[in-house]
């Protein structure tokens, strides 16, 4: 195996005291339960809560430590090239308000660091969406143009803090970056000061809607809710059909410390070269941590050790000397019209909302979203919450993007039951690898730790059944059609599945060849 740079831990969880909820054992009945402990979840159960609300938060594993975790933690309004995207799809007023809602989120963690006096390394400093090329000038031109009509401080220009020359750039004025966890972890004490609970490692499995609604978990307690929010990142219920309308992805992320004299000053992207994304953090007495995000590609594809190698090369190119100490990964899911889904959860929902879909801003989307479903349920009227309604549909403007990704799931669930395996044999797997291999005719992902002992589970995803991939540089099976990550145990890792993987101990398979049961 290929040795990557740096450890494969992210710097946002190492540098954060965890947490230590207990799970949840018994019946509970609350005004609202969150399902989800990521930033949407713990944002809206805080909003909640200040707002006189009993809640309960529930989370899977640990909170604030499953894709906010693993986040680059921009803090900005602008989200790469959308405002002329959005002029052209929605229109003027559309654009308007999403800068206006994005604006909001990056002032209300300002607002309610001072309040709670919390130490998130909150700092105000411009964001910059730049090209190299001197082919892209004229868009980037029409996208300052664009932020500046919704609202935005934009102007174009062509010199940043960047080590390297640009062609031009939007410059947005009054952005932020931050400590993602130290803000959600300060927010979450004072939660459980207001009277909040908060249930870790407790998986909710089914969700019965209803005056009041009832979720279950994984263990078989209950609770009892007037309102539900599910803000699991993916939603972990399919009722509402959003699996056809989401497209997930992932991105790596590596960091090196630097002299803090390099610091770029500016948090930077740029769409050219599958994404580069620029920013640095506090990192002890006279350096700054440098944290470079990229390469994206969809879950389950493509040889991520190679991705990883790339990306490093890129900086220590860009940024000659930095010695790379962290690597992790991010994941997000994108909605057909590149707008998130913050709302009511399907067109029959009263009591049941969703916040999904951030395309890779899930920071000041997950704050927009925690603020939005809480004036939702409390009954406060925000101006933006039919652009973000999950019931909305644009079917002329979606059809080309929905269809595109429908196709790509329907390759990933016909095309990889197709008779070749992904490796000939179990034998052919070596330590520290996995492969799709067919065991007693039934498909199965097989991992071969480094001590050489097999482990086997069953490869059919259990979502909506498409088959797993092998993540070489994570080592985990991910599923190229919604995005559900399992470890090579089977366990979940992400959703939206929240079964395991079937444990397939040899000579016992119960699969046709085709895949079916």
């Amino acid at each position: 195996m290929t040795q990557l740079p740096g450890s494969y831990e992210s710097y946002w969880m190492t540098s954060a005291a965890g947490t230590e909820q207990p799970a949840l054992s018994d019946s509970l009945e609350v005004d609202v339960a969150v399902v989800g402990g990521g930033i949407a979840g713990i944002c809206a159960a805080w909003e909640l809560a200040r707002a006189g609300r009993s809640v309960a938060l529930l989370e899977a594993d640990r909170i604030a430590a499953g894709v906010t975790g693993y986040t680059t933690a921009k803090l900005s309004s602008q989200h790469g090239l959308i405002y002329a995207r959005l002029n052209k799809s929605l229109g003027a007023e559309s654009a308007r308000l999403y800068a206006r809602s994005q604006q909001e989120a990056v002032e209300r963690v300002t607002e309610v660091s001072a309040e709670l006096r919390i130490d998130c390394e909150l700092e105000r400093i411009a964001s910059y969406a730049y090209a190299e090329s001197s082919e892209q000038v004229d868009q980037i031109r029409a996208e300052a143009d664009a932020a500046r009509d919704a609202g935005l401080p934009a102007s174009f220009v062509t010199e940043t803090g960047l080590p390297y020359s640009v062609a031009g750039a939007v410059r947005i004025e009054e952005q932020a970056q931050f400590h993602p966890r130290k803000y959600l972890l300060a927010l979450v004490a004072d939660l459980l000061g207001r009277g909040g609970h908060i249930y870790e490692r407790t998986r909710v499995v089914s969700l019965h809607e209803g005056e009041p609604c009832r979720l279950t978990t994984e263990a078989g307690a209950t609770v009892t809710a007037r309102d539900v929010v599910v803000a699991t990142h993916y939603p972990v219920f399919d009722r509402a059909m959003l699996f056809s309308r989401l497209e997930p992805s992932r991105e790596l992320v590596i960091a090196a410390p630097i002299p803090a004299d390099r610091d770029p000053q500016g948090i930077y992207i740029t769409q050219e070269q599958n994404t580069r994304s620029v920013r640095t953090a506090p990192y002890g007495p006279g350096q700054r941590l440098l944290i470079v995000t990229g390469e994206k590609f969809k879950p389950g594809i493509g040889d991520v050790s190679q991705r990883y190698e790339k990306l490093a090369a890129w900086t220590r190119d860009r940024f000659p000397g930095a010695t790379i100490t962290h690597r992790w990964a991010a994941q997000d899911n994108t909605t057909t019209d590149r707008v998130p889904y913050v709302g009511h959860f399907h067109p029959g929902a009263k009591h049941v909302y969703v916040a999904t879909g951030y395309g890779a801003w899930g920071m000041s989307n997950g704050v927009m979203s925690g603020r939005l479903i809480s004036a939702h349920i409390t009954g406060e009227k925000l101006p933006w919450s039919g652009l973000y309604d999950p019931r909305r549909l644009h079917p002329l403007r979606e059809a080309p993007s929905v269809l595109k990704l429908q196709a790509s799931v329907v390759k990933h669930f016909v095309g990889d039951r197709l008779p070749a395996s992904h490796a000939d044999s179990v034998e052919d797997i070596a330590p520290g690898t996995g492969a799709v291999v067919r065991v007693d005719g039934r498909r199965c992902a097989v991992y071969r730790d480094e001590d050489g002992a097999v482990h086997a589970v069953s490869a059919r995803c259990t979502h909506l059944g498409c088959i797993v991939h092998f993540n070489d540089a994570e080592r985990n099976w991910e599923c190229p059609c919604h995005g559900s990550r399992f470890a090579t145990d089977g366990t979940v890792v992400q959703g939206p599945a929240n079964r395991p993987l079937e444990p397939h101990p040899f000579g016992t398979g119960t699969e046709h060849d085709d895949g079916s049961v």
